[in-house]
């Protein structure tokens, strides 16, 4: 069943003209280990959080680093494609523009089980939660090369010219702002498009140009918001030196010196995060030095990277992670792949080329590192390096945007057999990481929205600056220091579903599906289904209200119930448990048998020879 939208009808969550306020019992494990006998002690925890969403989207802008390639073309024709409602003809017959490949716009998520016939319940994963629309979106931006969006696009090669020719005239009126060029951060075949360059080489003035882009940008749209995105080329690694980038004061101090160790990315994160803007880094590059993470903690805005991850990394991530929970245990990765865009010209240069390598190789990292049964540590505790790990990329002008990738995995299988998956994908490069860019803008649009508090803190926060929210679309996905890189596909998209459903008081997805798995001679425990069902068992009266999306179950005073069912209302859903169960509400625990008047709600269980003192609504 598919639902366009829903409200959540539960103690725990309120609505208000300017937030949804929910209340959420966070469930986690720690492990504990003994010191003295090594032991290993699993410690399931919980905790309290109250999440607070904005309901007010505001004007957003998306200003793009690299506005005049191809994917920053390709991203402001289709959301003018998609305004205008366009149509064209192909050989293929008629296209229509549309959102494919966006998880905001074109993936549903599980809301719950219809409370009547038990089919899950769908939703469009936007409407979870206010979002911005792309339609919405204010586009302008930066380039090294000053050619208008109409110019560019043609040059880009990437649309349909029937899409083109009925976006070219608004793209045309849209002109990059002058940008930066400094040293071998980029390959030198790129000087030859570096014909709109702020004056001189004074970072520190062209610091305070790009925040006055960015003000006078955010001034002249009427925008609430402004999301920085760089989309531009690939630079190499910069170095990390003591004194000169490893703080915030010293990154700040060396781009006033002009120091040569500042690159491009870094200087447009710092205005970004001057200018109280989210910064993505969508390239690989280690743009994000410890300084300008620094300077995003200090200043508490939100940073995310690194390097979309659209095509064949993405598939990686999912082959290898299906590869290991299997049982198997793959031995060598050797990805192939060619283009011939300007990203794969200036991916040439090998400096360049040894950014992207590192980002497409560490995907695998975290998968290996969860298995040592696969990937025992050494006799020296060293870690398993993993499987042997091969990236190449070379540069073929004549297959322009569509980039071919050829992936061979070989692993290790039963009883010292081997197996080799091989896999060729042809990747249509910025049609893949153009909606990546504007998923990757509205959820950061969506976090600033987004507060929180646990009962030990006196007032609503942010999440980290790091906003690792973002892991899903990047392939070295940037987290706070001391936290685990999960590079797992399906872990980081689950990361997002669960995370917007906390914040309409919805517990997570865990596929345990306890109610499709009763024994058919037992009551299926379903929301609001099972009392009822429990009531007609004993021949007592049962005032059971199904509430669809809003998951509730009512209980009326004087209730008899089978004494081994309980109807628990949390975060939207029901749960099956024993007597001694306990519920939970916003003011604390609080004993099974009564459900109180504004607590947690609990239509409980009474003793074989009770009732239930049910005064309050699960």
């Amino acid at each position: 069943m598919f639902i366009p939208n829903f409200t959540v009808r539960s103690p725990h969550v309120r609505y208000t003209e300017e937030a949804i306020e929910a209340t959420y019992r966070y469930e986690t494990t720690q492990v504990e280990t003994d010191g003295a006998t090594g032991e290993a002690v699993a410690v399931p925890t919980t905790a309290t959080y109250h999440f607070r969403t904005g309901r007010h989207v505001g004007r957003v802008g998306l200003m793009l680093v690299g506005l005049g390639g191809n994917n920053g073309t390709t991203v402001t024709a289709a959301i003018a494609a998609n305004r205008q409602g366009l149509s064209w003809r192909t050989k293929a017959g008629t296209q229509s523009a549309n959102y494919l490949g966006s998880i905001l716009m074109s993936s549903t998520v599980r809301v719950g089980a219809d409370a009547a016939t038990g089919e899950e319940v769908h939703t469009p994963l936007r409407a979870m939660l206010p979002m911005a629309h792309p339609n919405d979106l204010v586009i302008g931006g930066w380039d090294i090369n000053g050619a208008d969006l109409g110019t560019a696009m043609r040059r880009a090669a990437v649309l349909d010219v029937g899409v083109q020719v009925q976006v070219e005239e608004e793209l045309s009126s849209i002109k990059p702002l002058p940008s930066v060029m400094y040293g071998d951060f980029i390959a030198a075949n790129q000087a030859s498009r570096a014909d709109n360059l702020l004056p001189g080489d004074d970072k520190g003035a062209h610091l305070e140009r790009i925040r006055a882009d960015i003000r006078d940008f955010k001034s002249a749209n009427n925008l609430d918001t402004v999301i920085v995105l760089w989309t531009a080329n690939t630079e190499r690694f910069a170095d990390v030196l003591p004194g000169v980038n490893d703080t915030a004061d010293a990154l700040l101090a060396s781009i006033k010196a002009s120091h040569e160790v500042v690159s491009p990315s870094t200087l447009f994160a710092v205005a970004s995060i001057l200018e109280g803007c989210p910064y993505v880094n969508g390239s690989p590059q280690n743009t994000y030095v410890p300084g300008a993470v620094d300077l995003a903690v200090r200043h508490d805005v939100f940073i995310g990277g690194d390097d979309f991850k659209s095509g064949q990394t993405k598939f990686k991530s999912v082959i290898v992670d299906f590869l290991v929970q299997a049982g198997l245990r793959p031995t060598s990765i050797a990805s192939y792949n060619h283009l011939g865009n300007n990203d794969g010209r200036n991916l040439s240069g090998p400096s360049q080329f040894r950014s992207k390598e590192i980002s497409k190789s560490s995907v695998v990292d975290d998968v290996v590192a969860a298995n040592e049964l696969l990937y025992p540590r050494g006799s020296d505790g060293v870690p398993n390096a993993g499987p042997d790990h091969v990236v190449v990329i070379k540069y073929v002008p004549a297959v322009g945007d569509s980039k071919r990738a050829l992936d061979e995995y070989s692993s290790d299988i039963f009883m010292g057999g081997t197996n080799t998956i091989v896999a060729h994908n042809t990747c249509e490069d910025s049609l893949l990481a153009s909606p990546l860019i504007l998923d990757l803008a509205l959820l950061a649009e969506l976090a600033t929205r987004i507060t929180y508090r646990t009962p030990e803190m006196g007032a609503h926060t942010h999440f980290h600056p790091v906003l690792s929210l973002l892991s899903y679309l990047l392939k070295a996905p940037l987290v706070p220091e001391g936290s685990p890189v999960v590079n797992a596909l399906f872990k980081q998209r689950a990361c997002i579903d669960n995370t917007l459903r906390a914040c309409v008081g919805l517990p997570p997805e865990n596929d345990m599906r306890l109610e499709q798995r009763a024994h058919p001679t037992q009551p299926t425990g379903r929301l609001g289904v099972a009392a009822a069902a429990a009531a007609a068992a004993t021949g007592a009266a049962a005032d059971s209200d199904a509430a669809g999306a809003g998951g509730s179950a009512k209980a009326t005073d004087a209730e008899a119930v089978r004494p081994t069912i309980q109807a628990k209302a949390f975060g939207g859903e029901g749960a099956v448990h024993g007597l001694n169960s306990n519920a939970w509400n916003a003011n604390g625990m609080g004993n099974g048998g009564s459900a109180e008047p504004g607590g947690g709600g609990l239509a409980a269980a009474a003793p074989p020879d009770g009732v239930a003192n049910g005064n309050g609504h699960a």
